[in-house]
């Protein structure tokens, strides 16, 4: 007699079993994520100075509250209390300004720069996990984040060359997006995911509005298409991301990502002019070391605090 037949009415029913996860494949979608994220940067820079940083943000979010409607219908059927309103304007006030900068870097420091400091955002979260939120830091952990702070100081060599407003924005942007990412996580717990990135959509365009309308002037038919084309790949990416948190544990994963460096520097070559600054690829080998570790760690601890790299820009 089967275990299912043993039971009896009223009983509780077992949950369904968990889709056996395929590593490979997860390591596919990965892959393809960060190509497609790696795209979504040449075309921000591709757009570069020709608008200003905020209204090419803010064009970028108003496309993707298209692309998110569906996520608004689920929204609407989950009423949200006061702090949780609250904690969503916090989270769009804090975005919507790293999302500036970053577009103000993208124009101004090579490609392979703006990825590799964007891997200092998990690092970041980490730090603020422990100071803010009460998350134990054992030595090892300690170490790693350490490391990972060597990795940006080797990015930007301080002393050794001159640090310009792209890579002091781009740095902002990063702390910026680890307070973004960590408010995130916290109201995923309460309300899921869905509503989150619903809420994120609204409140960065909303925020992005006041910047954007004072510096507004009429874009060309490229600029509209380019930046509608931002907005769909950057959704696609993180459609095949979710994909690959399905298929492989995000310690499989998260060392993937340091191939979106390798694509930003080919990218910046082949296409941009920009030159290989091997100091650069070092740093961001550096820090996408240090958060696979803190990753691997959690995993074995049972925890999730460190993001995925791309996830913290959604």
């Amino acid at each position: 007699m089967s275990k299912t037949s043993r039971l009896t009415p009223g009983s509780p029913v077992p949950p369904p079993p968990k889709p056996e996860q395929r590593p490979v494949l997860g390591v596919a979608y990965m892959v393809m994520a960060g190509l497609l994220f790696v795209g979504v940067t040449a075309g921000v820079r591709y757009i570069g100075t020709g608008l200003p940083a905020a209204q090419g943000a803010f064009i970028r979010y108003a496309f993707g509250i298209i692309l998110t409607i569906p996520a608004f219908y689920v929204l609407a059927k989950q009423p949200l209390t006061r702090r949780q309103w609250g904690m969503a304007g916090l989270r769009g006030v804090v975005h919507s300004a790293g999302v500036i900068l970053w577009f103000y870097s993208m124009a101004r420091i090579p490609l392979a720069d703006v990825t590799a400091l964007g891997y200092l955002t998990p690092i970041l979260v980490t730090i603020g996990a422990a100071l803010f939120m009460g998350e134990r830091m054992a030595v090892r952990r300690i170490v790693a984040v350490g490391v990972g702070l060597v990795g940006a100081c080797i990015i930007l060599r301080p002393g050794l060359r001159e640090i310009g407003p792209g890579h002091l924005s781009m740095l902002v942007a990063a702390v910026l997006f680890a307070v973004s990412y960590s408010v995130a996580k916290v109201m995923t717990d309460d309300i899921g995911p869905v509503p989150v990135v619903a809420l994120m959509s609204l409140t960065v365009t909303i925020g992005l509005a006041p910047a954007a309308i004072p510096v507004w002037q009429a874009p060309t038919g490229e600029q509209w298409a380019v930046l509608a084309g931002v907005a769909l790949v950057a959704t696609a990416g993180h459609y095949l991301m979710t994909l690959a948190f399905r298929e492989a544990p995000i310690t499989v994963t998260q060392p993937v990502t340091f191939l979106q460096l390798v694509w930003a520097v080919l990218l910046g070559v082949l296409v941009f002019g920009e030159p290989i600054d091997p100091y650069v690829v070092f740093g961001g080998v550096v820090i996408i070391s240090a958060v696979s570790f803190i990753t691997w760690r959690e995993a074995r601890l049972k925890r999730r605090i460190t993001p995925p790299a791309p996830a913290t820009k959604l």
